[in-house]
């Protein structure tokens, strides 16, 4: 599944649009890390409790934004977009929303191909399957909507400093 925040992708023709799909989560803050957050916050400087807790809530608004896309048979998406904001005093929402696409890699001679759609395309064609992105057509979907997010390799989480 491609990703961007720009209204096309480069390199690609962007051939159907399914509609905006998005992932939403609300989160608790728990007392015990509300209260070393608040103590922190008195001298200054980054708090990893919250840090964490928005790390894994942007991870989780993808994955569910992705799937919506993948059910609708798209494989990118574009205009891609975070919002979050808070809930009372111990409610955090974090949305992740875009436009699902069903993009085409643009091959060699064609105009507006890149060195990555005409390595894509030419993958393709030499390896006689679908391109290495999960790519297929809206016609013929996979039998899993979770199988190309699957295989796909997890972010690296970042290394938070121990409390």
């Amino acid at each position: 599944m491609i990703i961007v925040t720009s209204n096309d992708i480069p390199g690609y023709r962007i051939e159907a649009v399914f509609g905006e799909v998005m992932g939403l989560t609300v989160r608790a803050r728990d007392i015990g890390s509300q209260f070393t957050a608040g103590f922190r916050s008195l001298g200054g400087g980054e708090l990893p409790e919250m840090t964490r807790m928005l790390y894994e809530s942007r991870s989780e608004v993808m994955n569910r934004m992705v799937t919506e896309a993948q059910q609708r048979q798209a494989n990118a998406i574009v205009a891609m977009r975070f919002d979050s904001s808070e809930l009372g005093t111990t409610w955090t929402e974090v949305c992740a929303y875009g436009t699902a696409v069903y993009a085409v890699p643009l091959g060699p001679g064609e105009e507006g191909a890149t060195p990555q759609s005409e390595w894509v395309v030419t993958n393709e064609k030499t390896t006689g399957g679908s391109p290495s992105h999960g790519e297929r057509s809206p016609a013929s979907p996979a039998q899993n909507p979770q199988q190309d997010h699957e295989q796909m390799p997890a972010p690296q989480q970042p290394h938070y400093p121990q409390s």
